[in-house]
């Protein structure tokens, strides 16, 4: 399978989930230590990023699904994951040099994001733009494959550096995640300052209204 997809960031309260897509005919090419980005320290993801995207051989595709599409009424994660998988493999392949439509359908394997891993497969391959993609969807996948591996890598350094832009601009908010005691204490402090909460909160998460319902009580009570 000579394509591999997986996402960051699709579970915190804070910033966008991205979906990244790595195509590369001979899997021999890949940069040593290309493991589950959850395996890697952040200075050896950056690393292989760098290194997957310096290399000509290799076809990479990004997509990121912004907060305020995560709390569209319309939609949900499974289906926004769907499409988010979909277009950084469009992203990818468009991104090849030649015709990879050339010949047999590319396969393609997902890291799944449903409970059912055949389900989010026909799915993505529903919601790609080229017809030509055989997929495949596997949990654990960014574990037991290589090229999912390097899609992990190259999400969770996407993810990284889009929280890594708004700490610079907002202060430290931690991973943004809810278990996250820095996530946590950023949010209240910041509806407790501005009464509402930071543009880039998932205003749907539960911890995200709760956080802001609580500020609206205590105002309540001291009024």
């Amino acid at each position: 399978m000579p394509l591999g997809v997986d996402e960051a960031g699709k579970g915190p309260a804070l910033g966008s989930m991205f979906a990244a897509a790595v195509y590369l005919e001979d899997r021999a090419h890949l940069p040593d230590g290309v493991a589950d980005s959850k395996r890697l320290t952040a200075t050896r993801r950056n690393e292989l990023a760098a290194t997957l995207r310096d290399d000509d051989r290799v076809a990479v595709g990004v997509a990121e699904v912004t907060p305020s599409r995560i709390d569209h009424p319309e939609t949900d994660m499974n289906s926004l994951a769907v499409e988010a998988h979909a277009a950084a493999i469009d992203d990818a392949l468009t991104d090849c040099d030649g015709d990879p439509s050339a010949g047999e359908p590319i396969a393609g394997l997902c890291d799944a994001c449903d409970t059912d891993a055949n389900r989010f497969a026909r799915r993505v391959a529903e919601a790609c733009s080229l017809e030509f993609v055989d997929l495949e969807a596997r949990h654990g996948a960014d574990d037991e494959s290589r090229l999912v591996g390097a899609a992990s890598v190259i999400a969770k350094v996407e993810r990284d550096a889009h929280v890594a832009a708004l700490a610079a601009e907002y202060g430290d908010l931690g991973s943004g995640y809810p278990s996250d005691p820095t996530t946590r204490q950023f949010l209240e402090t910041y509806v407790d300052d501005h009464g509402d909460l930071p543009p880039f909160a998932r205003e749907s998460w539960s911890t995200c209204a709760d956080v802001l319902a609580a500020a609206e009580q205590t105002g309540l009570e001291q009024f």
